[in-house]
């Protein structure tokens, strides 16, 4: 259902309204309180958490496996959000049910799009539509860092006074964001030539791909909104057969339904295809684990990858925490 810019409005108004009735957040002082963020995305509140340390409060709207595509704010992510100081969200049509809402939320209160910031010849065009582009930049570690800056701007924004303390974060996480890159490199580059193809359920890992040199093959589209075809799916079905690929790789947060048809559709052709593993490609592993965190992610990302297409990498990742090491 299409959100009017008076419905909108009034779901703010009334939202407010609910927190004024329920006594809302205490009255804090600016200067002492942390201050509190709302971020739509994971991979956005660990960023936000890195570089705030505890001059902030985060809250993620979007948890371990959840589609950022498809979800809508409910009443209770309104409530937070108006209580927020500052609302992180990423843009470039990632959370495409709630733009209109985090267009007009952004009239009333700060609401920063932080991987808009990025430059422009550092997206990859969207093939379908005009001025959009593909939002899976956290894919890729050195464009990542671009998103890792535009959150720190936006809380030295917030706050001033905390200026020293969120440069000296986001120079850290910034290194250690580096080093990610760093390891991917290597080990991508640890895999056969000829293996680098990279099968997934959506076409959340062009960004991998362009920086890798993986050709890079989604059943859907960027949108996990598109539907995949009978057609998309045979022909995925001989490109298997025929490049003699042996792994395709399953998503945390989006049915493993056309994956498997995938591999049965191989298998009735004489050819044997294994899941190579679980990426998390739209969310973060469980909160509280190292893959609940933005190097853990894409660390088990890289290492996963690699390791199924014949790479040589170390059992628990770049720092040796990936589960099951």
């Amino acid at each position: 259902m299409r959100i009017t810019k008076r419905g909108v409005l009034s779901l703010i108004a009334g939202a407010a309204m609910m927190v004024v009735a329920g006594g809302g957040a205490p009255a804090k002082a600016q200067s002492e309180a942390p201050l509190s963020v709302v971020a739509t995305t994971g991979m956005i509140a660990d960023a936000a958490r890195q570089v705030g340390g505890d001059q902030v409060t985060v809250q993620a709207l979007m948890g371990p496996g959840v589609d950022p595509h498809a979800y809508r704010q409910t009443r209770t992510d309104i409530v937070a959000m108006i209580d927020a100081d500052l609302v992180l969200w990423h843009g470039l049509f990632l959370e495409a049910q709630m733009q209109s809402f985090m267009h007009e939320l952004g009239e009333q209160k700060p609401v920063v799009a932080v991987a808009e910031a990025m430059p422009k010849d550092l997206l990859i065009a969207h093939d379908d539509y005009a001025d959009k582009y593909d939002p899976h930049v956290w894919m890729d570690p050195e464009r990542w860092a671009h998103v890792v800056e535009a959150v720190r701007d936006a809380l030295i924004a917030a706050r001033p006074e905390a200026e020293p303390v969120f440069t000296a974060n986001a120079e850290r996480h910034l290194a250690e964001v580096k080093a990610l890159a760093e390891y991917a490199r290597t080990a991508t580059a640890s895999v056969p030539k000829d293996a680098r193809v990279l099968l997934t359920a959506h076409d959340a890992f062009n960004y991998f791909g362009l920086a890798h040199g993986f050709e890079v093959l989604g059943i859907q589209g960027i949108s996990t909104e598109s539907e995949a075809g009978l057609n998309r799916v045979a022909e995925l079905v001989d490109l298997l057969v025929e490049r003699k690929v042996g792994a395709v790789f399953v998503e945390s947060s989006v049915s493993d339904r056309n994956i498997r048809a995938l591999i049965e559709g191989a298998a009735a052709k004489g050819h044997k295809v294994v899941i190579g593993g679980e990426l998390f490609s739209d969310a973060m592993g469980e909160e509280g684990t190292y893959e609940g965190t933005y190097l853990g992610m894409i660390d088990h990302n890289v290492t996963v990858i690699s390791g199924a297409l014949g790479g040589t990498v170390p059992k628990g990742g770049m720092r040796g925490k990936l589960a099951g090491s």
